[in-house]
């Protein structure tokens, strides 16, 4: 399978991920709008995704597949099988201690996560009790960072970028039958979105192990100490720790500025996590489509690449990668940051999201999409570091852009507030994009192929274009006016949208750029 159709069966899988994650959010939105309570669900649900980002699909993920990559490539499948078993023996019995301890000391999470939801008691209560309920989702999510990263390096793509959607669906299904269910026995409404989170978890898990017996890769568990210690004396399993000590630092520096942002939020208005974090669902179509999806593709094959000493194939690869990320990317952030509102309006302006609402997430927005070609860009340029078991520069610069990324807070936050946050954020993806970009040319890893300066000039002048166009159309209409006519305004965003891409690829036609020899390269 070429990358470019292992990337679109994954984007597709996450456009439908994302999708049904963007219809959950506006049930939650239409149903409890930006309040304390919303607060204090979104910083629950943070906490155990904090973790999972950090262990499982961060380090843990980074660590391990370009090892099982490597040993499928030079041991083969049957010494291959061995390792997975001995790494899901360890993760399983650290997971179980994680969790016993995540649940105990949800008091001091919530706290150290949002200290400022004690403005209001009964929100910072809730937070504490939604995150005992959902922390155990960790465990499931960790398992199936383990089963999506075996599938994956097997090149089986479909499953692991479709599970999401039950997560969502899971969701969908705990705010449209458990909220009003919920109301009528007395129990506060939000809580029913935890108990669907915690559905969500378990039927994730669920797909992922007939998918793995069908390969013959279901892990066998080891329920004794002694099996503990075998798998612990694997020096297999010992790189994987090995690599993941510079990969956890690494992954927290990004979590650490999420527990500071959201630290920081909580503070300001009621609301503004609320606010940061539909602005931050919207962002999640771009960079999951598109930095996300060409990732998974582009790790297993590189670390095959590199582990085949093939370096030309390693750099064309990163090329390939980066050329989709600025072809998509680009017109993506001209988007977001001259047609904001209405697609906030057209998304979330139901039932107890207000106006005030729109305007504000609509700020946040604009400032994540400032930074959106670094957002995607980075998910290309971290793994041609990762797939050379080289983990701890892109921790240095990450470090460097947790600094920055700070100081920008201390300068954009008095003057934007929960905007301020986004924006930095933005700008320290810029900037890390950059510094890992330089890296990986001076190392030799990645030389530009020819005729960027040609495509660049093509994507350029499409996205100027296309942002003359989006800015006219959000100025033509009154979007939040539209409300009464919901489907009115969802016709009218449909239309605009289809004109776009039309002026956006047809200029790109016009000026040569041939877009299905690029994407078969």
């Amino acid at each position: 399978m070429s990358l470019f159709k292992s990337a679109s069966t994954v984007s597709l899988f996450t456009l439908l991920s994302r999708v049904t994650g963007l219809a959950r959010e506006l049930l939650i939105a239409a149903s409890f709008g930006a309040s304390a309570m919303t607060d204090a669900f979104n910083v629950a649900f943070r906490i155990p995704n904090l973790f999972r980002r950090l262990f499982a699909e961060g380090a843990f993920s980074q660590a391990f597949v370009p090892v099982l990559a490597a040993s499928k490539a030079k041991n083969g499948e049957t010494a291959t099988h061995l390792l997975i078993s001995q790494v899901a023996t360890l993760l399983s019995w650290a997971l179980l201690l994680t969790c016993v301890i995540g649940v105990l000391a949800a008091p001091l999470l919530v706290w150290a996560m949002a200290s400022g939801l004690q403005q209001e008691p009964e929100g910072y209560a809730a937070a504490v009790v939604m995150t005992r309920w959902m922390f155990p989702y960790l465990g499931f999510m960790s398992m199936v960072a383990l089963s999506s990263g075996v599938l994956n390096t097997w090149r089986h793509f479909a499953v692991p970028a479709a599970t999401p959607v039950l997560l969502n669906l899971s969701m969908i299904g705990a705010a449209w039958f458990g909220v009003p269910w919920f109301r009528t026995l007395g129990i506060e409404p939000v809580y029913a979105l935890s108990a669907g989170v915690m559905l969500g978890g378990m039927l994730q898990l669920g797909v992922q192990i007939p998918a793995l017996k069908r390969l013959d890769l279901l892990p066998k568990i080891g329920m004794s100490w002694a099996a503990v210690q075998q798998a612990w004396a694997d020096p297999a399993t010992k790189s994987i720790a090995r690599l993941m000590v510079p990969a956890l630092l690494g992954v927290s520096v990004a979590q650490i500025s999420l527990l500071i942002n959201t630290q920081i939020a909580s503070h300001l208005a009621p609301g503004s996590v609320s606010w940061l974090t539909y602005a931050d669902r919207l962002m999640e179509f771009p960079t999951a489509m598109l930095g996300v999806a060409i990732g998974v593709v582009l790790t297993p094959q590189l670390a095959a690449a590199r582990g085949a000493g093939d370096a030309a194939k390693y750099s064309a690869m990163l090329d390939w990668g980066l050329r989709i990320v600025v072809l998509l990317s680009l017109p993506s952030a001209v988007a977001l940051l001259t047609f904001g509102e209405p697609l906030v309006a057209t998304l979330y302006h139901y039932g107890a999201f207000t106006a005030k609402d729109v305007q504000q997430t609509t700020s946040a927005l604009m400032g994540y999409g400032a930074g959106l070609l670094g957002l995607v860009a980075i998910k290309v340029l971290a793994p041609g570091f990762y797939a050379s078991q080289d983990i701890k520069t892109p921790v240095k610069i990450a470090v460097m852009v947790l600094v920055i990324t700070q100081f920008l807070n201390l300068l954009l936050v008095p003057y934007f507030q929960h905007a301020g946050l986004a924006l930095a954020i933005g700008i320290g993806a810029l900037i890390n994009a950059l510094f890992l970009l330089v890296g990986l040319i001076k190392r030799g890893s990645y030389s530009p192929a020819p005729g960027w300066l040609l495509f660049g000039l093509q994507v350029f002048a499409a996205s100027a274009l296309l942002a003359v166009f989006l800015l006219w159309a959000a100025a033509a209409l009154s979007w939040t006016e539209l409300r009464a006519v919901y489907f009115q305004r969802i016709g009218l965003m449909a239309l605009v949208l289809s004109v776009s891409a039309a002026i956006y690829f047809g200029v790109l036609w016009v000026a040569g750029l041939k877009l299905r020899e690029l994407l078969r390269r």
